[in-house]
Formats: structure tokens, C-alpha cells, sequence
């Protein structure tokens, strides 16, 4: 097994006054060469969006975005005719495919937005646009994996459905609870971001917004020491 772990005050960062944001890899004016992605997986930007701030209307092309709200809610609407507000313990995903223009914004006028955007690159480009929405309440369902996000390819596999043979899993740790994680294809990687809490992975401490991505390993286990909140996303590893 190989890893790479990204500290909290290692990733990059950036300040819009209505937006505060950080960067696991290189996004708009953070470069960094050595973290350009982890194989498909091309972005994770922890947002926190000022109360009736957000993204106007602007476009994407042929990516896989998942949005996780960690606090309040977020408002979308597409050119597609989608429309929706997502809360903590839903997932949304969109398949930008042939182009698709959408806004997000922060539903609420008083409180914080704070949410986890991930962009999968597709295997498949120029697909026609696709908008889904899910509750899936996983911090009810503590000490177990619960599968937000599947490929398109695998119906049979649990999740919001997108088009890359890739899976996000989310969980709440109690402390002093160990949880498995098999590949589901070998010889994919694993990013792990800890979203709260501590936990201990191969006897090292991770504790809130620490991330390790992992290659050549077909399962890992991963400890809390603390009630944690984490996030896991196994990727193809191939450009």
C-alpha cells in the first residue's frame, strides 16, 4: 500500500469575502503541479458561502459534479429545468455532458453554507446533460459505509448514478469503531477526506478537513478515536 496525506493547512485557499474556499488540488487561481488530481478525480473544493451569496449562472462541459452539503442548504437551478434546494444529508450530482448552465446559491439569508463540490472526469464525453437528487441521511446510519454515488454502467450498484466506474461512500465513525473498505474494482485508488473528528489510518492521526489518497491497497480499515464524519471516493487511477 502507498499513500499521500494532505494536511488541513496544506491545501490551498482562497478568499472572495462572500466565499471562502480551499482547494485539495489545483482549481482557478491555485496552481499547484504536484496535485492536479488523484487519476478521475479532478476537484474537491470545502466551500463556505455567506448567507444569500453563491455562484451565478456559468457553464460546464463534459464533467461529473457531485455537490455534499456539510451545513445549510444549497439552491440549484440548470438550464435544463432542474431546480432544487439540497440539505445536509443529500447528494447531488450532475452530468454536464454537452454543456449545461447552472446557478448555486445559498438558500438561506442568515446562515453559512458550507459544502464539498467533486468533479469526476467522465469515460464517456459529449452525453446528454442528467440532474439527480438524493436523501440519503447517512450520519443516521453510524459505523457503516453508505454508497451516495455509483457508475451509470453497474444499476445494480446503490447511489446516484455517473458516468466514471467510480463510488463515493460516506459514514459517521463512533469513536473506538474500525470500518473496512474493499475496492470495488481493483487497482483503483481511494481518497479519503475526514470530514470532523480523528481518525487513525495506518497508525497515522487525520483529524477534520485531512485528506490521504491510496493506491495499490484492495481494502483498507480505518479507525475513529473520535465521533468522525468522512467521505470516501474510489477513483480509476488511468488519464
Amino acid at each position: 500500500m502507498k499513500y499521500e496525506i494532505t494536511k488541513h493547512n496544506e491545501v490551498g485557499t482562497a478568499e472572495h469575502g462572500w466565499l471562502h474556499a480551499k482547494h485539495y488540488f489545483s482549481f482557478a487561481n491555485y496552481y499547484n503541479p504536484s496535485r492536479m488530481g488523484f487519476g478521475k478525480l479532478r476537484v474537491i473544493n470545502d466551500d463556505l458561502v455567506e448567507p444569500g451569496r453563491g455562484f451565478g449562472t456559468h457553464p460546464h462541459r463534459d464533467m461529473e459534479i457531485i455537490t455534499i452539503p456539510l451545513q445549510g442548504a444549497v439552491s440549484h437551478e440548470d438550464s435544463h429545468g432542474n431546480k432544487g434546494t439540497i440539505r445536509k444529508g443529500e447528494v447531488q450530482v450532475m452530468s454536464a455532458g454537452t454543456g449545461i448552465l447552472h446557478s448555486e446559491f445559498n438558500h438561506s439569508k442568515d446562515e453559512r453554507l458550507g459544502l464539498y463540490q467533486i468533479w469526476i472526469e467522465p469515460n464517456k464525453e459529449g452525453v446528454e446533460p442528467r440532474y439527480g437528487q438524493e436523501q440519503f441521511l447517512f450520519q443516521n446510519h453510524r459505523n457503516q459505509w453508505t454508497q451516495l454515488v455509483s457508475p451509470i454502467s453497474e444499476s445494480e450498484e446503490q447511489g446516484l448514478k455517473i458516468h466514471q466506474s467510480a463510488f463515493i461512500n460516506a459514514t459517521v465513525l463512533e469513536a473506538d469503531h474500525s470500518l473496512d473498505y474493499t475496492l470495488k474494482h481493483p487497482g483503483q485508488g481511494i481518497y479519503m477526506l475526514v470530514s470532523s473528528g480523528e481518525v487513525l489510518f495506518d497508525d497515522q492521526t487525520l483529524v477534520g478537513r485531512d485528506a490521504v489518497a491510496i493506491t495499490d491497497a484492495e481494502s483498507i480499515t480505518v479507525k475513529a478515536t473520535k465521533a468522525s464524519e468522512i467521505i470516501l471516493i474510489e477513483v480509476p487511477l488511468t488519464h
